[in-house]
């Protein structure tokens, strides 16, 4: 038995949807244990999901590279997703006509709280620079995020990190903060997750409701956008 179990793997392991069926395998096994956690923030499906692919390639002495040659299809497939955030911000876009000056203001003053922040911590703390400079795009969509890092002088890798846990907190604590200061309007909800807790946030959002995630969506996207031409300004005067 043992050597027939070998021999499929083996004839598996040559096909590359052999890491297409183990990413979408782990993902449902994931959403299974948040469920089981109550919809625990903590146990984020893409978080828990991350950890058994990481895992699985760590046992197996599997390559990145060969991992992503079978699981590339899925990686395809964020472009789409991300596009489709459109719809429910079309079905808005009154709404978001008529408010689009604070909102606006709200990604910037939102931006400028991420980034002071995150420096007078880092420093108050006696953080390395380059680790600041990490940790800076933290309330960006990762690959946004990582561009940045890179492009200021940090670490893209633990910036890419840090982002996973900052969209893991921010979907802890929105909902009891919102609770606590009486928050009850789901564009303002939405709005605040994806501007502080990006994809993480967004995903959350749109259980609760398609207003509250078409808004998170639009903060998402319009924090990396503003992020990327304002984040490397801001440093300069850190510098």
């Amino acid at each position: 038995m043992p050597e027939v179990i070998f021999e499929l793997w083996v004839y598996m392991a040559a096909s590359p949807l052999l890491h297409l069926l183990l990413t979408l395998l782990a993902f449902f096994l994931a959403q299974w244990i948040n469920r089981r956690a109550g919809g625990s923030p903590l146990l984020h499906p893409v978080l828990v999901a991350i950890a058994l692919l990481v895992g699985f390639l760590l046992i197996t002495n599997t390559p990145y590279a060969t991992y992503f040659e079978g699981a590339q299809f899925i990686h395809f497939l964020m472009g789409p997703a991300i596009v489709s955030l459109a719809v429910p911000l079309f079905d808005h876009r009154e709404r978001i006509r008529r408010e689009f000056i604070p909102l606006m203001l709200a990604c910037v003053a939102g931006i400028f709280t991420a980034v002071i922040s995150t420096v007078v911590l880092v420093r108050l703390l006696g953080g390395r620079e380059d680790t600041m400079l990490s940790l800076v795009p933290k309330s960006v969509t990762t690959p946004i995020a990582m561009g940045i890092a890179e492009q200021i002088g940090g670490f893209p890798a633990l910036a890419a990190g840090i982002v996973l846990i900052t969209g893991a907190i921010g979907c802890l604590l929105g909902p009891p903060i919102f609770k606590l200061l009486k928050i009850k309007d789901h564009a303002v909800q939405g709005f605040a997750m994806g501007l502080a807790a990006h994809g993480f946030g967004t995903a959350q959002c749109f259980s609760l409701s398609n207003l509250a995630g078409a808004f998170a969506g639009l903060a998402m996207g319009v924090t990396g956008l503003l992020s990327a031409f304002l984040i490397p300004l801001i440093m300069q005067f850190f510098a």
